[in-house]
């Protein structure tokens, strides 16, 4: 059946499948799958899917090259001047 997400290629499938929505989007997820064995309820084994989202949303975005240039305490943007931001109104 290819709608079923407990087993364990189901669950591989899943795994792919959300790891490369979020990436295309910019955020980096980390996702485990975790072999429950026999589930009696279930009458089968069963595969869960584990990520470190929060309510189903990422927790961080994938490093870009803004961040790392902040990281290193430079200005993403070459124009940029540091101090208060000029509103004319």
């Amino acid at each position: 059946m290819s709608g079923d997400w407990c087993t364990n290629d189901g669950a591989k499938r899943l795994k792919d499948k959300i790891e490369n929505y979020w990436r295309d989007k910019g955020f980096d997820v980390d996702i485990d799958l975790v072999d429950a064995g026999f589930v009696a309820a279930m009458r089968s084994g069963r595969t869960d899917v584990r990520s470190n989202m929060v309510n189903g949303m990422p927790k961080r975005r994938a490093r870009s090259s803004r961040v790392e240039a902040a990281d290193q305490g430079k200005s993403p943007r070459p124009d940029h001047k540091s101090g208060w931001i000029r509103q004319d109104f």
